[in-house]
């Protein structure tokens, strides 16, 4: 199995990234957290990487996302891994501070017994989310279509996308993600 880890970031530049959690403690302090984060996201993807042999990380920040809503960009993301040979692939954000290898064996291994892998947040998202090359392309952008993209029901609608596609994905542990102050205080020696 070819396997493709996508991280899918802001910039960690101020007044481009985190702008809920700014609104409390300020662009420049926002940047630093956006910053962090980044770099533990990208050091636990290195981490998988060395583990799997001929596994894939890419890192797509801002801009080289692409036009459009987060939905078709992360569609965008998924079929560029597909197309270029991945026969499973997995996008993770870069806002959560637990994120751990473990994770993404898990949502890995999810992938042998469903199309389709989530990652559900607290707040009513995903932290992650992982498709098989076939079910990449039986969706056709349509798990990512529709959506109430940063509300509080996004995993509720793209579990309702999920079942008119006659799915039943496979869901790996609620965590938190970092957006508000609040996030941070289970965090706040990390971040």
């Amino acid at each position: 199995m070819s396997l493709a880890l996508i991280v899918l970031a802001r910039q960690p530049s101020p007044g481009r990234c985190k702008r809920r959690l700014a609104a409390s403690i300020g662009d420049q302090s926002a940047a630093r957290v956006q910053q962090r984060l980044l770099a533990h996201t990208v050091a636990v993807a290195r981490q998988w990487q060395q583990a799997q042999a001929g596994a894939v990380v890419s890192l797509c920040l801002g801009h080289h996302q692409g036009s459009g809503g987060l939905g078709l960009r992360m569609q965008r993301q998924l079929g560029r891994a597909v197309r270029a040979g991945a026969t499973a692939a997995v996008l993770v954000g870069s806002d959560l501070p637990g994120l751990s290898v473990q994770h993404i064996q898990q949502a890995f291994s999810a992938l042998h017994h469903a199309p389709l892998v989530l990652g559900p947040a607290c707040d009513g998202g995903y932290w992650l989310v992982g498709l098989t090359a076939a079910g990449h392309r039986q969706q056709r952008g349509r798990l990512f279509s529709g959506i109430g993209w940063g509300g509080s029901d996004v995993l509720q609608q793209t579990l309702q996308q999920a079942a008119a596609l006659q799915w039943s994905p496979q869901l790996l542990r609620y965590q938190s993600d970092l957006d508000w102050i609040d996030d941070m205080a289970p965090w706040h020696g990390a971040a």
